[in-house]
């Protein structure tokens, strides 16, 4: 990958600014891009920049703010996204999510840009599955956020007769930077947390050193272009495992109060169809509980075949490189010497 240039979008985002770290790490030339419009978005930039990564804000639906980031460039690596933005319209999501990566596609043809991977998600495949999904899985996006990252896969599945594409459902991703599960390690760690439903739904969660080695890949091998890729974990956990191996990882007793899930779902139903006309973001609603209620299992077979990406980090080390790295930044408190202690005898 030397002498590559790669533009990273959705830099100030959890994967894209680790991904950009870990290329930096690599001693690969990369671009950033990304939004600095929370305090979190601005400290992820500060952290780039502070890496000696060159980082770009602005807004990807302007075709010469695109055109300006990927001269030069070899491969983009395209990650922004809408997202969890619930209380926007349907419009925005269109905007950020389809609009925003034609005019990226059609920036990167313009310059000749080598191979463009999209950084799709899981969520194209529906609310749940009980079956063994791979590549060839047919797609059910069931919200605005996932209708769109398919109808954007599609869109860039249009411009691989012009040069290489490669689209990559992303799974759950976790580890250091992830600030998505922090409040569950928070509420585990108080010993606050209560399991909503039955906690036997499944999860396939990738640490996002893994991701980000799958992404560089995608960016380089030959066997990846005109490909479509689930990148997930190597094994499946329920969210009762989860939770137990983050409270080991923590060294807190796992949580046993289990609650119904039905009162949960009817009331992120009426706060999303309350609220947001009167301007108000709900303070819970049905994706929220995605995380006690969907289910899936992803078989890695393409990946490993074609690109020979094998998942390294199992869930175990991911949450206790997490939890340290939660500890380290002050989101987490330091635990007392004699939790220490008894945590390096065990």
């Amino acid at each position: 990958m030397r002498g590559s240039r790669i533009l990273i979008t959705g830099a100030t985002g959890f994967i894209g600014s680790q991904l950009a770290l870990y290329a930096r790490r690599l001693g690969l030339d990369i671009v950033a891009a990304g939004r600095e419009l929370s305090t979190v978005e601005v400290e992820r930039a500060n952290e780039l920049r502070s890496a000696g990564i060159e980082v770009s804000t602005g807004k990807l639906q302007d075709l010469e703010y695109a055109r300006s980031l990927v001269e030069g460039c070899t491969a983009v690596i395209h990650l922004a996204a809408a997202q969890h933005e619930a209380q926007m319209p349907d419009i925005y999501f269109r905007d950020v999510n389809v609009i925003g990566t034609r005019v990226l596609l059609e920036a990167a043809r313009a310059v000749s840009v080598r191979r463009f991977v999209y950084g799709s998600t899981i969520g194209v495949y529906g609310s749940s599955s009980d079956q063994v999904l791979d590549e060839n899985s047919p797609l059910r996006p069931d919200n605005i956020y996932t209708r769109t990252k398919a109808e954007a896969e599609r869109l860039v599945s249009t411009f691989s007769a012009e040069m290489e594409t490669c689209i990559i459902r992303i799974s759950e991703t976790y580890g250091p930077g992830d600030l998505r599960l922090l409040k569950l390690f928070r509420a585990i760690d108080r010993g606050q947390f209560v399991m909503i439903g039955s906690g036997q739904n499944r999860h396939q969660c990738i640490h996002v050193a893994d991701l980000a080695r799958a992404l560089l890949l995608a960016t380089e091998h030959p066997y990846a272009a005109g490909e479509v890729f689930v990148i997930a974990g190597a094994e499946p956990i329920t969210t009762n495992e989860m939770v137990q191996l983050i409270a080991a990882a923590l060294n807190r007793h796992p949580p046993r109060i289990h609650l119904p899930l039905w009162p949960f779902r009817v009331a992120a139903h009426v706060f999303e169809w309350l609220l947001p006309p009167l301007g108000m973001t709900p303070p819970l609603h049905r994706r929220r509980l995605d995380f006690f209620t969907k289910s899936f299992v992803f078989s890695i077979e393409k990946a490993q075949r074609l690109l020979d990406f094998r998942p390294e980090i199992d869930f175990a080390s991911g949450a206790l490189d997490t939890a340290q790295w939660y500890r380290a930044r002050g989101y987490l408190p330091q635990r007392q010497r004699h939790e220490v202690t008894k945590a390096e005898s065990v």
